[in-house]
């Protein structure tokens, strides 16, 4: 009996143990494809840094390391600023999502240079991201990659980033005023929309020019190119003051919000 029992423990140990299912080439295309160029909206602050961010997969990161790094280098995007995936590197045991360029993306120092005489000004550059730079993030799993779906890798970031960009602008368009609402749904701008309106309502401006009248600093944004139709939407402070629309000279006011009763 004793032999029998070592004969069946030595077949065991000789026998090839059931492979780990690994993470295939299949996946790893499915996952660069999917995640590449996908946007989020910040959760969390990223802060800047030229060593990828260390993330857990169970969705914890060392707070302090980050915010060290963000004392170091600044911030790459605030809660709430739209970020998107740039590069996807995909390690052995750990895969690195490039935000916004990374470290050395974001806005190019020529994009913060504005020129112009007396109290106006114009950016030289017409930079497309929100947030002030870039940063990258490595999701980290500490052994052999599995077999993982984009949304799988989604929900892992969770806590800093929320790939569900559509419901989160729903429910920011939910909560203006119903006159707000139906103006981006309209795409219009109108007066009292603040710049986070206004973007959703007509995306980013060709350009933007600032001056200062009686010591208020008002900003054009300005939609469209010549020859067609072009919007200028000016703010003072944080909020429209006025919509104006011309097309080969001719000007028009666009209507004022209704006076909420």
């Amino acid at each position: 009996m004793p032999v029998a029992i070592l004969l069946v423990a030595l077949l065991a140990a000789s026998s090839p143990a059931a492979e780990t299912p690994r993470l295939t080439t299949e996946d790893r295309v499915l996952l660069i494809r999917a995640l590449t160029a996908e946007y989020a909206t910040v959760k969390a602050p990223l802060p800047r840094s030229k060593k990828a961010l260390p993330f857990e997969v169970s969705g914890t990161y060392d707070k302090k390391e980050w915010d060290a790094a963000g004392r170091e280098h600044g911030p790459a995007a605030r809660i709430g600023d739209l970020v998107q995936v740039s590069k996807i590197d995909i390690d052995s045991d750990k895969i690195v999502l490039e935000i916004n360029g990374g470290f050395r993306g974001g806005r190019r120092w020529y994009e913060r240079i504005e020129v112009g005489t007396g109290g106006r000004t114009t950016p030289l550059g017409r930079g497309q991201s929100n947030a002030p730079g870039g940063t990258s993030i490595a999701l980290l799993f500490h052994k052999p990659l599995p077999p993982l779906k984009p949304e799988e890798i989604k929900k892992m970031l969770a806590p800093v980033l929320d790939f569900e960009k559509r419901s989160v602008t729903q429910s920011f368009l939910e909560s203006l005023p119903e006159p707000m609402q139906a103006a981006v749904k309209e795409k219009r701008a109108v007066e009292g929309m603040d710049r986070d309106t206004v973007l959703m309502a007509l995306g980013r401006p060709v350009r933007k020019v600032r001056e200062t009248k009686d010591g208020e600093e008002i900003e054009d944004w300005i939609y469209g190119q010549p020859p067609g139709k072009i919007t200028f939407v000016t703010f003072q402070g944080a909020k429209v003051i006025r919509v104006k629309e011309t097309y080969a000279g001719l000007g028009t006011e666009a209507p004022p919000l209704p006076v909420p009763r």
